[in-house]
């Protein structure tokens, strides 16, 4: 089973941009639909954008068009773009990997504040 560690969070302002990674470690990476959940304070964990082994993706309304979700299999990662960032994209972003028939992966969870 993959391990999952996030980086790339922090604070920007509203309109500008981040760019998160997760780095996986064991298991095959390959196989599994990598995706990226946010939770913020009081709400429950939401999916943000999702990638399948082939490349297909898939974004939660709010970020279409401004966030980009992608994969590199052969340095086993996935990233999420994100721009024109909002007040209300705050929140603690998790990477997730799963897969039908394992029990689903999380990473620990980067911060991401969007404030002036």
């Amino acid at each position: 089973q993959v391990q999952l560690v996030e980086s790339g969070g922090g604070l920007v302002q509203p309109g500008g941009s981040l760019r998160l990674s997760c780095a996986a470690s064991g298991g095959i990476f390959s196989i599994y639909v990598m995706g990226w959940y946010r939770q913020a304070p009081g709400t429950q964990r939401e999916l943000v954008a999702r990638i399948t082994p082939g490349g297909s993706v898939n974004y939660a309304d709010p970020v279409k068009g401004r966030f980009t979700i992608s994969r590199d299999n052969a340095k086993k990662t996935v990233s999420l773009q994100m721009n024109s960032l909002k007040p209300e994209d705050t929140a603690v972003y998790y990477c997730n990997a799963a897969k039908v028939g394992i029990t689903p992966t999380w990473g620990q969870g980067t911060q991401v504040t969007v404030s002036s």
